[in-house]
């Protein structure tokens, strides 16, 4: 009994690949040298072109299909040298990928786009194609002939999930089917089908892949058939197919009815293969499959030939909600090993040694699954990054501005939860330094700079977190004018604040020195979002600048959110997690070590520096907790270039510990960030050191600046 396929679950799998294909398309298009366009570069926009129209139609999403056969022919007489490309064509080529992406939008559920977009898009192709009246002429011809029909053979595989009814009946849809010979008849028996119509074997190859296992079916052309346009040249197949071999020719695997070529020749860049086959060649059984076939329609050039070259596919497309579900359940499991570990403590030794080294080889498997699983979702910052040449390119263009963009370590990974949440905040600062930042032409040259203006996007690891920086070379922040603006808003400023501080002024909400509201910024709203979003991860964001040198803003995030290493430390009775990337060293101080200084409160003099002693159990009100340095233990962190002493009582121990949302359970509260479940089945909060450690500064200049009043 046969299952019916509903084409729609496949329909995720275009998406994703559709938003690859685009993606790709648009960085291409923006690395072309108009002066001498890479070969390669036009072939790769054109094949990604190529594949969207193939799986459209394949999906019945006529509209992608009908603007991309457009934007396809204008791509393929520019491979091809017939046309000249130029700077209107390719901003041409990028509006019409943003329509195919608003169109993609639509189609996952998204606003629909107004059929006056599509159609405007297409006439400016249309125009760009016309616009040599020579090359309009010789173009009118073959453009003018009917569409070449491709006779294809394919034989498909029973299998117990394939309803080959509805396949058929698909499979009509793209042109003249006939049935060779009916399946089902036995129970090893495939289906034959000869297809006339307008897919050609790749473009068919494709297709099939979206909807079956590539190991269940088999494609070749039909007896007298010739192949061109470029894929290769292939004569003589036989009437059935044969076992084939995948070939590579420009990015898509191709299908011959023989095992083996023989006497391989070139033939004006063209494979060009002798149809004899082996005399073993007919031997091999129908099912067999190929020695390799494309994995799914679309696949990028890089791809195919890792897997022409490896014989398997290296990687594969797994839904983010499973990879989630794994990282759940090893985080259950770290909490199930933290409570035999708890329970281990209890048991003698000698009379458990087997089970005690059993949970200890328990934990550093334990330790290495989380690693890995963690490893899974680790995502290049690159997403992310590739984004901002076309954003860069739009917004100096509309500025009137010249700008190089610089990528650095577009390599580094970052936790996919992160990747998804840093777009916004990071097209606000790009903007803002192209708007702010950066000079005009003249505006430079007058300064001595060069015209261009350099804006650079750098990625890298420090230390336990993730740093993304945004650099530009421009004017950099004015303090004096930072400082009026303030104070026209009535804010609590003074000329004594630091240099950071004052920078700092410009994340406040509503905050613009902007001269004139534009469509670019000037509203205030922007930089607010850019730090409440990434204190939302867990991270921080800072500022560094010089006058006419240019700005830095850096934004530093954890490396995960998920699993983390702590120092569990007590409180009265309460225990807490310290994240262990902060802690430097914890101490007791002797009694001539510890001051108490008027504005500052009480510090303690660590091989000759003074730091502020920060009473966590003052801050979170715990009672029964020690009160005298002396009797504490103090733990020494750093944030932000700052050190400080927390005071806890004691130090328990160091271990991993699973991160729980507070907000989503409970709502925000200020100094931690998260909660545990500890090995006895307690719950620990987990301290946000970055707070602890601002607000503690902010407390200080307020006292501070009273004294100085009072005096």
């Amino acid at each position: 009994m046969s299952v019916s396929i509903d084409m729609s679950q496949f329909h995720q799998v275009f998406f994703d690949e559709t938003d690859e294909h685009l993606a790709s398309m648009e960085s291409l298009l923006l690395a072309l040298d108009l002066a001498a366009p890479d070969a390669e570069a036009l072939n790769a926009i054109f094949r990604a072109a190529h594949s969207i129209k193939g799986g459209s139609a394949t999906f019945g999403f006529a509209d992608l299909a009908e603007l991309t056969h457009v934007l396809e022919n204008l791509l393929d007489r520019v491979r091809k040298g017939a046309l000249t490309l130029t700077a209107p064509m390719v901003d041409a080529f990028l509006r019409a990928k943003d329509v195919l992406a608003a169109l993609l939008a639509g189609h996952r559920g998204g606003a629909p786009v107004a059929l006056s977009d599509i159609e405007q898009i297409k006439g400016e192709l249309d125009a760009l194609g016309l616009a040599d009246a020579a090359d309009a002429a010789v173009q009118a011809a073959p453009t003018a002939q009917p569409a070449v029909e491709h006779a294809l053979l394919i034989q498909i595989d029973p299998a117990p999930n394939v309803d080959a009814a509805a396949l058929i009946t698909q499979l009509g849809q793209h042109g003249a089917l006939t049935v060779v010979e009916e399946g089902g008849l036995a129970p090893d028996r495939p289906w034959v089908l000869r297809l006339l119509g307008e897919l050609d074997l790749p473009e068919m190859c494709e297709t099939l892949a979206f909807a079956l296992d590539p190991a269940l079916f088999r494609v070749s052309r039909d007896q007298g058939e010739e192949e061109d346009e470029g894929f290769g040249l292939f004569l003589g197949a036989p009437a059935a197919p044969d076992p084939e071999v995948m070939l590579e020719e420009d990015g898509f695997g191709l299908f011959t009815p023989q095992t083996a070529p023989t006497a391989p020749e070139e033939d004006a860049g063209f494979g060009l293969f002798d149809p004899v086959p082996p005399a073993d060649a007919t031997a091999a059984p129908a099912h067999e499959p190929p020695a390799s076939r494309p994995a799914s329609g679309g696949a990028h050039p890089e791809r195919a030939a890792a897997t022409a070259a490896g014989g398997l596919e290296n990687s594969i497309r797994v839904n983010i909600e499973k990879v989630d579900l794994l990282l759940n359940l090893v985080g259950e499991l770290v909490i199930t090993q933290s409570m035999l570990m708890q329970s281990g403590t209890e048991l003698d030794p000698a009379e458990n040694e087997r089970l005690l080294n059993g949970i200890n080889q328990l934990e550093r498997n334990s330790r290495e699954l989380q690693e890995a699983v963690m490893s899974i979702r680790m995502t290049p910052v690159a997403f992310v990054f590739n984004r901002f040449p076309r954003v860069v390119r739009d917004m100096a263009h509309k500025l009137d501005k010249q700008v190089e963009l610089r990528m650095v370590g577009e390599n580094t990974e970052l936790d996919k939860s992160f990747i998804e949440k840093l777009a916004d905040p990071l097209t606000h600062l790009v903007r803002n330094s192209l708007d702010h930042g950066i000079e005009p032409p003249e505006a430079r040259i007058a300064k001595g700079k060069p015209p261009q203006g350099q804006l650079t996007l750098r990625a890298f690891h420090q230390g336990g977190s993730i740093v993304i920086e945004v650099t530009d070379d421009g004017a950099g922040l004015d303090r004096e004018r930072i400082l009026a603006k303030a104070r026209e808003r009535g804010m609590p400023v003074g000329d004594a604040m630091s240099d950071v501080e004052v920078w700092n002024l410009i994340f406040e909400p509503g905050f613009s020195t902007a001269a004139q509201i534009t469509d670019v910024s000037g509203r205030g709203v922007g930089m607010d979002v850019v730090k409440r979003n990434i204190l939302s991860l867990g991270g921080r964001v800072e500022v560094d600048s010089l006058r006419d040198y240019g700005t830095t803003i850096g934004i530093h995030l954890p490396l995960t959110l998920a699993i983390m290493d702590g120092m569990s430390v007590r409180i009265g009775q309460e225990t807490y997690i310290l994240p262990l990337s902060f802690i430097l060293e914890s101490l007791q101080p002797r009694a001539e070590d510890v001051k108490t200084v008027a504005g500052r409160g009480r510090v303690v003099n660590v091989r000759g520096e003074y730091l502020p002693i920060v009473a966590l159990a003052q801050w979170f009100r715990v009672p029964e907790a020690r009160e005298a340095p002396t009797e504490a233990i103090l733990v020494i962190v750093e944030c932000d270039d700052t050190r400080v002493a927390l005071m806890v009582d004691d130090l328990i121990g160091q271990q991993q510990f699973v991160v729980k949302n507070l907000e989503t359970n409970y709502h925000k509260v200020d100094g931690l960030s998260g909660a545990t479940i500890m090995g006895d089945g307690q719950v620990a909060l987990i301290l946000d050191v970055t707070t602890i450690v601002r607000r503690n500064q902010k407390t200080a200049q307020a006292q501070a600046q009273a004294s100085m009043a009072a005096e």
